[in-house]
C-alpha cells in the first residue's frame, strides 16, 4: 500500500505544544504517513522532545529558518505522499482515527476540508459554505489549514509565498480553487483542534491587511467594492438571521414580501 499522507509540523521555541502535536500524530490508527518536523533553530527544549519521539519521524531539522511559510515549504520539499497535511506545534488531530475516516471517504479532489474546532464544546472555526463553494467564503472566511488534506504536488508547484507573514496559506487557497479552479470537499467529520495561541489567531489586524494586500493583487478594484458592500450588508444581519429564522419564519416573510413588490411594479405601481 502506497504512502497517503505526509504529516507536516512546523515549530519554534514551544516544547510543550509541540509534544502535544507529536503524540496526536503519532497515536493515528491509520499508519499508511510520513512524518516532517521543520524546527526553526528551538532554544528551549524542542530538539530533546523530537529526539524522544525520533524513531516515530521521518524527516526532521532544527536550523534557523526565514518564518513560517519558509519552514511550510522546506517541509513540503520533503514531502513524498500523495496528500499534505499540517499539524503544527500546538495543533492536534481532533482524536486518534483522524486519518483513518479520512482515508475510508476515499478522497479525489485537490483539497479535502473537514471541521476544527477550538474548544470542548467542539466550536467550529471556519464553517463550510452552505451552499456552492466560491470566492466569496475566501472573501468572508478562511480554510483552515490544520483541517485541510491538500495535494502535495499543488503545494510544490504552487509553494506558499514567503513575502507574507500570516495569510500566505489563505492565498495559496485562492490561488489554487479560485484562479485555477481546482477541486475542494467539505466533509462532515472532525479534523484537528486548532491552538487558539498561534500567530495567526494572535494578529487579526495583519491578517485583514494581508487579504487585502493579496486580493488587490488578484481582482479589479470594482469586483473588490462589490464583495466589501456584500461583506458589510452580511455583518448588519449576520447576528439576528438564524433567530428570525427560527422564530419568526423570516425566508417566508421575505418571500411573501418579494412576490407582492413584483406584483406591484408589474402593475407599475411602483
Amino acid at each position: 500500500m502506497k504512502m497517503y499522507y505526509s504529516i507536516i509540523t512546523i515549530n519554534y521555541n514551544n516544547c510543550e505544544g509541540l509534544r502535544r502535536t507529536i503524540q496526536s500524530v503519532v497515536g493515528q490508527s491509520f499508519s499508511e504517513y510520513e512524518y516532517i518536523i521543520i524546527d526553526g533553530g528551538s532554544t528551549d527544549s524542542s530538539v530533546d522532545v523530537i529526539k524522544e519521539f525520533e524513531s516515530r519521524v521521518d524527516y526532521w531539522v532544527s536550523e534557523k529558518d526565514r518564518g513560517i511559510y519558509h519552514a511550510m515549504n522546506k517541509g513540503i520539499a520533503q514531502a513524498h505522499g500523495e496528500y499534505c497535511i499540517f499539524m503544527n506545534s500546538g495543533d492536534v488531530f481532533y482524536d486518534y482515527k483522524v486519518l483513518e475516516r479520512i482515508t475510508a471517504l476515499k478522497p479525489e479532489e485537490d483539497v479535502v476540508v473537514g471541521k476544527v474546532v477550538i474548544d470542548e464544546n467542539n466550536t467550529i472555526i471556519s464553517p463550510p459554505p452552505s451552499g456552492e463553494f466560491t470566492l466569496y467564503h475566501l472573501y468572508s472566511g478562511a480554510i483552515p489549514h490544520q483541517g485541510s488534506v491538500i495535494r502535495t504536488i499543488l503545494l510544490k508547484e504552487y509553494p506558499y509565498d514567503e513575502s507574507l507573514k500570516i495569510s500566505s496559506d489563505w492565498k495559496f487557497f485562492v490561488e489554487i480553487l479560485i484562479l485555477r479552479n481546482g477541486t475542494i470537499r467539505f466533509v462532515d467529520q472532525y479534523v484537528a483542534r486548532y491552538d487558539l495561541g498561534g500567530v495567526s489567531a494572535k494578529n487579526p489586524e495583519l491578517m485583514h491587511e494581508e487579504k487585502v494586500q493579496v486580493l488587490a493583487g488578484y481582482f479589479p478594484p470594482r469586483v473588490l467594492a462589490d464583495y466589501r458592500n456584500m461583506k458589510n450588508s452580511e455583518c448588519l444581519t449576520q447576528s439576528l438571521t438564524q433567530k428570525l429564522r427560527i422564530n419568526y419564519g423570516v425566508d417566508y416573510i421575505l418571500y411573501k414580501l418579494g412576490v407582492f413588490l413584483l406584483k406591484l411594479r408589474d402593475k407599475k405601481i411602483i
